[in-house]
């Protein structure tokens, strides 16, 4: 590929039963955005639908997986428990864990999820199904971020993303570096799965630009997805200019120069994966900071 990108609209949509999960669901449907053929090595980044009554029965496979709802109430069973996730929720499966998904309630469910590694070709999807661990029947519980028992779980709000709303008594949970809302150059970023979530594979965050905020020229040793949700956004990946705007998705593979400016009056939102998890230091390699220092050698 001369490129590292992809850009795709929600008008090419294009739900299919993945054939992996044709044999163990009823309802479910998945638009692959992000895969091996598009040009990524390191993930699968998916929009899926569930129809009232649907489910997928157990399976384990050989990647994290995480979820972020957008529409309907998906319910998550594990080894740990019926979980009922609503919009703004999201939460992380391990690798061989055994869950199902089901949709209990009566209008269709919609979510993001997010695969890291990427599952290896010709070997079905690296998809496994396996006997019932488990079974639950009543309402499933809720995720709630004081309660332990949905650790692997968690829910964002419009008031995690404010910076004027970060004080202690507003906190679903007590404040922290782990917790933190990290704010520069007009950009918010609350950190939602991670490895303080039980992540070791893969990241999942929000990002928000209010007008005028932006990122220069940049690229990372990991891969990025962008799924926006609210608001638009100009980007540039790979030195072509797109305007993103909701339902929109983007992708920068490793070394594909990009950047963002909201241009805008109003806030953008959207949510962001990477994989594999960025390191400790050098996750950014912007253009301006190389450019200066080959100015002063240039200048002796």
């Amino acid at each position: 590929m001369s490129s590292h990108h992809l850009v795709r609209t929600s008008s090419q949509a294009e739900f299919i039963v993945p054939p992996a999960y044709a044999p163990i669901s009823q309802g479910f449907r998945r638009w692959s955005i992000v895969n091996r053929e598009s040009g990524s090595v390191h993930q699968d980044f998916n929009v899926c639908e569930l129809d009232p009554g649907g489910y997928i029965n157990p399976h384990i496979h050989t990647f994290e997986e995480s979820v972020y709802v957008m529409e309907g109430q998906l319910v998550v069973e594990t080894g740990d428990g019926r979980f009922g996730l609503n919009p703004g929720d999201y939460g992380v499966t391990h690798v061989a864990a055994p869950h199902a998904l089901r949709n209990l309630g009566s209008t269709v469910v919609r979510w993001a999820e997010m695969q890291a590694p990427q599952p290896r070709a010709g070997l079905a999807g690296d998809v496994y199904s396996v006997a019932a661990p488990f079974y639950y029947d009543g309402d499933p519980l809720l995720v709630n971020a004081r309660d332990p028992r949905t650790r692997f779980f968690g829910n964002i709000t419009t008031q995690h993303m404010d910076p004027t709303r970060q004080s202690q008594e507003l906190l679903a949970v007590s404040g922290s570096m782990r917790t933190a809302l990290m704010v520069y150059t007009g950009i918010t970023v609350k950190m939602m799965v991670d490895s303080d979530l039980g992540a070791y594979l893969h990241t999942m965050f929000m990002v928000k630009y209010i007008p005028g905020g932006g990122a220069g020229s940049h690229d990372h040793p990991f891969e990025e997805t962008y799924m926006i949700l609210d608001g638009e956004v100009e980007a540039w990946f790979d030195d072509q200019r797109y305007t993103l705007r909701a339902g929109d998705t983007a992708w920068a593979g490793v070394g594909c120069i990009h950047g963002f400016h909201n241009a805008t009056d109003t806030t953008v939102q959207w949510l962001e994966t990477s994989a594999p998890q960025s390191p400790s230091r050098y996750a950014y390699r912007f253009g301006r900071d190389w450019d200066y220092l080959e100015n002063q050698l240039n200048n002796g």
